[in-house]
């Protein structure tokens, strides 16, 4: 697999608790967050498009 380039989601604030992204050229999607960055999930590009479109459309936590 190539090096992939890491991105960190512009929702993460400065705080320690980070998500990064990455689009791998095979057009997948891969997930990491920065305490447990070898943890690693893989989507596709249509699936993550609707985890961000039903996150959008959830009423905010209280």
């Amino acid at each position: 697999m190539p090096e992939l380039t890491w991105q960190k989601s512009s929702y993460s604030a400065e705080a320690a608790n980070c998500l990064f992204v990455a689009a791998a050229p095979t057009g997948t999607v891969h997930l990491r967050e920065s305490d447990a960055p070898d943890t690693v999930l893989t989507t596709t590009r249509p699936r993550m498009r609707e985890l961000i479109r039903t996150l959008k459309a959830q009423p905010p936590a209280s």
